[in-house]
């Protein structure tokens, strides 16, 4: 997180130290995250499980900020079926090697057309 305080006023800056404050002293009061981790792998081994029979694929060591959540695994999730290719249907009058199927987002030679008042149909490949 990056904050630019040299755009801040005197208050806004007060606040943010008393945030900061605020979430320092519930850092502090947390347990060291090695602690945590040896007491749940000691009441696992007590009570006979593993991690992975809990929570299922591997343990991560550590959690980043951009951790993924457990997601069903691949085989699991349904097989989609592949769309297969379609013919464009709409051409680009000023380069006519652009076209576009008419699925997806619009290409910008068609949005800037559009936006200038012509109409999707005039594009349309005959």
């Amino acid at each position: 997180m990056s904050i630019d305080i040299s755009t801040l006023s005197a208050k806004e800056l007060e606040s943010l130290i008393s945030q900061a404050k605020k979430r320092k002293t519930t850092l502090n009061k947390r347990k060291p995250l090695a602690a945590v981790r040896k007491r749940i792998s000691t009441l696992l081994k007590t009570e006979g499980y593993t991690l992975e029979e809990l929570f299922g694929g591997t343990a991560p060591a550590a959690r980043g900020p951009k951790a993924k959540t457990a997601k069903a695994a691949p085989a699991a999730r349904k097989a989609r079926k592949p769309l297969g290719k379609v013919a464009p249907k709409y051409r680009n009058p000023a380069n006519t090697g652009e076209t576009w199927t008419g699925r997806g987002k619009q290409p910008r030679w068609l949005a800037a057309y559009t936006a200038a008042g012509k109409k999707l149909e005039d594009f349309l490949i005959k």
